[in-house]
């Protein structure tokens, strides 16, 4: 077929003009020409406004890392590694003891005490490192040889606020307890006969109380290997499907050795994380007919708007205005769903309307990623 005269070929008019590209293919009408506008169009990758790119997951795919996950969505990819150190209490600066959690845990004091207590501890004590890395060649715009990019940054500074704010991993899972009686503690305390009764029933009592040794560190590692846009929803649900996988060895104090002794997984088998739901996270761009009138910052000068979920780099790059969702359904949706986060920034286009309908799509996507981990039937 042979291109009109004075119409652009479609890769050029996406270079010259982007922002009028992708605004051309929305408000494309349909077949019969009738189609009102932003009804019948779709974005120049194909899906609709509300249409998502699917989670392709595999996990296990480092060799030397406690847990591991490689994520794909479209063309964006990203492989995030989970290793665990040791930090003992006494490496800790201004390290206060908790009273409210013990080894067994406590049924005296209300959950959300204790909840807020382990957010306390992984925030402060630092127990949970994200970093994040945009690698050469994953896209046009990040070179080679220089410092972290802006956007690098950014995700890892929301991703370090999203894994606390989301409460998904348990502090209790990564606290090393050391319980005193072994036989070398019965011996001592048996030739120690010459003191009082009580005084011997009370240091036994207090010697043999479980004490909080060390904690585990997470340092949570990200790469992106190919990039083409919306890298928070690609990088947490490869930070959540990596944890999902992480086995932390069990780990002992030796007073003998006064050091930390792990396990291998043939002798005491590793037991996975402890987490709590499964939050899942979904961004929408919003894109305006009008760009220019968008600066009144009004919706009714802004003319015509799309939602565009799960944007592409192009649509990143044009839209201004961007939301993000975290909901977690273990419970449940409609009612029992929870939202763990909500972000927005750059407009005011979205409103409540909007959020709910944002809402009900994020469930769907909580089942993609549900079923991709292995979990949904």
């Amino acid at each position: 077929m042979t291109q009109q005269k004075g119409q652009l070929a479609r890769p050029i008019f996406a270079k010259i003009a982007p922002y009028e590209f992708l605004v051309a293919n929305l408000v494309r009408p349909s077949s019969d020409g009738e189609g009102q506008q932003g009804q019948n169009g779709t974005r120049p990758n194909g899906r609709t406004p509300d249409e998502s790119r699917d989670f392709d997951v595999h996990t296990g795919s480092l060799s030397q890392a406690h847990g591991s996950a490689a994520v794909r969505l479209g063309r964006t990819r990203v492989i995030c590694g989970v290793r665990g150190e040791i930090l003992p209490v006494d490496n800790i600066p201004q390290y206060r003891p908790s009273s409210i959690t013990t080894a067994a845990g406590s049924d005296s004091v209300a959950p959300s005490v204790v909840e807020a207590d382990n957010r306390r501890q992984l925030r402060e004590y630092d127990l949970l490192v994200p970093n994040l890395e945009l690698a050469t060649g994953s896209a046009p715009e990040f070179l080679p040889g220089g410092p972290p990019s802006v956007l690098a940054q950014v995700l890892s500074t929301r991703l370090y606020a999203l894994l606390h704010s989301s409460g998904l991993v348990d502090a209790e899972s990564l606290k090393i307890w050391h319980q005193p009686g072994n036989k070398k503690d019965v011996e001592e305390a048996e030739t120690e006969m010459e003191v009082e009764e009580d005084d011997d029933e009370e240091a036994e009592e207090e010697d043999r109380s479980p004490v909080l040794k060390a904690y585990w560190t997470l340092y949570i590692d990200l790469l992106f290997l190919s990039f083409d846009g919306n890298p928070l929803d690609a990088a947490w649900a490869a930070i959540v499907a990596a944890l999902r996988d992480t086995r932390l060895p069990h780990a002992r104090w030796n007073a003998d050795r006064d050091r930390f002794i792990c396990s291998p997984s043939s002798v005491t088998p590793a037991p996975p994380l402890t987490l709590r739901g499964l939050p899942v996270a979904t961004t929408a761009v919003v894109c305006v007919e009008n760009r220019k009138r968008q600066q009144r910052q009004s919706s009714d000068a802004a003319g015509a708007y799309w939602i565009l979920e799960d944007p592409d780099r192009l649509e990143e790059g044009q839209c201004h205005e961007t939301v993000t969702v975290v909901v977690d359904c273990s419970k449940g949706t409609g009612k029992n769903t929870a939202v763990r986060a909500l972000s927005k920034s750059g407009g005011v286009l979205v409103g409540p309307e909007e959020l709910h309908m944002l809402v009900a799509s994020a469930e769907k996507r909580w089942t993609g990623l549900s079923k991709a981990l292995g979990m949904g039937p």
